[in-house]
């Protein structure tokens, strides 16, 4: 039985070690420019960022000019995975804004209506934020898209 075993293994060892696979990648477009499920080849070409199936509908009445200055401010940066959102809430009665953390370990951000930072809810190493609104994600009410980056 251990012959055996030996021979199984050896023919194994054998059959694949001198075998090897190249894998190509093509970078030019298919001939038609457009990738169809009649191309027989993948292309780079076909790499596209993901489009969700809906959009939310952003709510612009009344952005403060702040809050267009931190916009044009988002724009003017590349493109930021994920991408920026600002949302609007009621927390603590008050009107507040929300803008998603930019990448990994960094804050998110809640301003009030004059654009004062009130805390950093969530983010950061520990990902609960820098502990001044704990509750925010809890007690936050009347969600309202206001913007997100549209690239």
């Amino acid at each position: 039985m251990r012959l055996f075993s030996l021979a199984a293994a050896l023919l194994l060892t054998t059959a694949c070690a001198h075998q090897q696979v190249s894998v190509t990648t093509p970078t030019s477009p298919p001939p038609s420019g457009q990738v169809s499920a009649t191309d027989d080849a993948p292309t780079s070409a076909n790499t596209v960022d993901p489009v969700y199936a809906r959009i939310p509908e952003s709510d612009t009445t009344a952005r403060p000019q702040w809050l267009k200055a931190r916009i044009a401010a988002v724009l003017a940066e590349r493109k930021r995975n994920p991408i920026t959102r600002i949302l609007r809430y009621q927390y603590e009665g008050k009107t507040v804004y929300y803008q998603s953390a930019p990448c990994c370990d960094q804050f998110s951000q809640v301003f009030d209506t004059k654009g004062r930072l009130i805390c950093n809810p969530d983010g950061g190493i520990t990902g609960k934020g820098d502990g001044k609104c704990p509750d925010f994600e809890k007690n936050k009410t009347n969600e309202k898209l206001v913007w997100q980056d549209p690239r």
